[in-house]
């Protein structure tokens, strides 16, 4: 009788992919063309794009996707808005309701009528969305003929230039950075209005999301490589954050739950990254009033 044979365990698959989203596809198909890739269910996105947008969208795999509440929620986009085009959507997609001849305006003009919006303002989401009314999307109970008026809510805008303005095509080009939660869509529109011109937007690449940025993105031909691309390590993706190591002593406690002892200057709740001895992350902490970290999210071979 021969000799049996062990089995060596899969490697868990467990990091992030930044895909450069091509215009057409919706968020959750590109999740199930990653899960394809890797040949993994766990998988999901960390932050809708509407189809007609590109740019970076972060995909977490296996583990990882227990960790994208703890990434950065700030997004930078830059969109091409039209002025004098009022649309139900509030881009070029939807259908248009008004079209009017935009004023003459200059670099000056435009730059004064950006400032209101930028800093922290309230801005009402664009009646064809994904945010819930009464349990049910906005954009449904929109395409079923219902009138939808969305509240107004606080949102950021970090950063607001103009990097463009064409007066002949009534069209000018901004970069934003902003909060989670901000519609470029809806800032096209109030834009407009704040013109006495109407406006919605044109074209919008979204280049920073989570902390990740377009230079680190893959193409969609891409994921067509065998093997697939390689992820990004989670401990990258958690660099912004406070760091505690475990000694091989304390990784069985950690993983049974115990607290550790943490440094005295971390602010309480603050999110804490749990690296293990061997120098991989073991898992997510926070800072408790007593001065130790309570395990959050604890990760092992099963993830």
């Amino acid at each position: 009788m021969g000799a049996s044979r062990q089995c060596t365990p899969p490697a868990l698959i467990c990091g992030f992919l930044v895909l450069d989203k091509p215009a057409g596809l919706s968020s959750h198909g590109c999740v199930a063309r990653v899960r394809r890739a890797y040949g993994l269910k766990r998988v999901g996105h960390g932050g809708t794009l509407d189809p007609a947008v590109t740019g970076v969208l972060p995909i977490a795999l296996g583990p990882a996707t227990r960790l994208l509440p703890y990434l950065s929620g700030n997004k930078t986009y830059r969109g091409v808005v039209q002025l004098g085009v009022r649309t139900d959507s509030d881009d070029l997609e939807g259908e248009v309701l008004e079209r009017q001849q935009p004023p003459q305006l200059s670099s000056t003009d435009l730059q004064a009528a950006l400032e209101p919006f930028r800093g922290l303002i309230q801005q009402r989401p664009p009646a064809i969305s994904a945010v819930h009314v009464n349990g049910q999307r906005a954009y449904k109970r929109a395409r079923a003929g219902e009138h939808v008026e969305l509240q107004a809510r606080p949102v950021s805008l970090h950063r607001l230039e103009l990097l463009h303005w064409d007066p002949v095509l009534g069209r000018l080009e901004l970069e934003v950075a902003c909060s989670a939660g901000t519609y470029i869509r809806s800032l096209a529109r109030d834009l407009g209005e704040a013109l006495g011109c109407g406006g919605c937007l044109a074209q919008l690449q979204r280049t920073e999301a989570l902390g990740f940025k377009l230079e680190q993105s893959v193409s969609w031909e891409q994921l067509e490589a065998v093997p697939p691309p390689a992820l990004v390590d989670p401990l990258e993706a958690l660099r912004h954050l406070q760091r505690h190591q475990l000694t091989a002593e304390a990784l069985a406690g950690w993983r049974c739950g115990r607290l550790q002892a943490c440094e005295p200057t971390w602010p309480i709740d603050a999110p804490v990254v749990v690296v293990g001895p061997d120098g991989n992350l073991a898992g997510m902490a926070r800072v408790q009033a007593s001065g130790q970290l309570q395990p959050r999210l604890v990760l092992d071979a099963a993830g």
